[in-house]
């Protein structure tokens, strides 16, 4: 796989929202940069990885452990972040991240973030507001999408 351009793949995700050019450089210097092979898991259902990650290169599968079968959740694409939860307050990881073809996360620790907040508290503000903003998408995707199967259950909605 190719070399990841933290800056670069920073610049098309959806944290750098509300970064300016001075933001994303400052944040992607502490980011590390982490290759998955393909199939290899980056953090198991029910772990305590306190890493926030930027998809860079390739899909992640988010999993889930169903009766001893893997289900599938939803596909990560390139620039979508995972892991604000267990970043900000430590809960382990209620999914399963799985990589699909060999994938590549720019890679964010607590500590790191934290230390820029003497040098960056503006940049803290920022990324604070766009890893909400990122949870909210989430959130609201979840719901539209079991009110989808509400609709299709039941048959109502007009589209069954």
């Amino acid at each position: 796989m190719n070399e990841v351009n933290k800056l670069e793949t920073l610049q098309k995700s959806l944290l750098a929202a509300d970064l300016e050019e001075a933001d994303m450089a400052a944040l992607a210097d502490p980011m590390g940069v982490r290759t998955v092979p393909d199939g290899e898991m980056l953090v198991a259902e029910g772990g305590a990885c306190r890493t926030l990650f930027v998809l860079a290169a390739g899909a992640l599968d988010v999993c889930r452990g169903a009766g001893g079968t893997e289900e599938i959740i939803y596909q990560m694409k390139v620039g979508e972040c995972v892991g604000a939860r267990a970043f900000v307050d430590g809960s382990p990881y209620m999914m399963g991240l799985r990589a699909v073809g060999e994938s590549s996360v720019l890679t964010l620790e607590p500590e790191a973030f934290e230390a820029l907040g003497e040098r960056h508290p503006r940049l803290m503000y920022r990324v604070m507001r766009a890893l909400f903003r990122i949870t909210h998408i989430n959130m609201t995707r979840v719901y539209f999408e079991g009110a989808e199967l509400r609709n299709y259950l039941l048959k109502t909605g007009g589209r069954y």
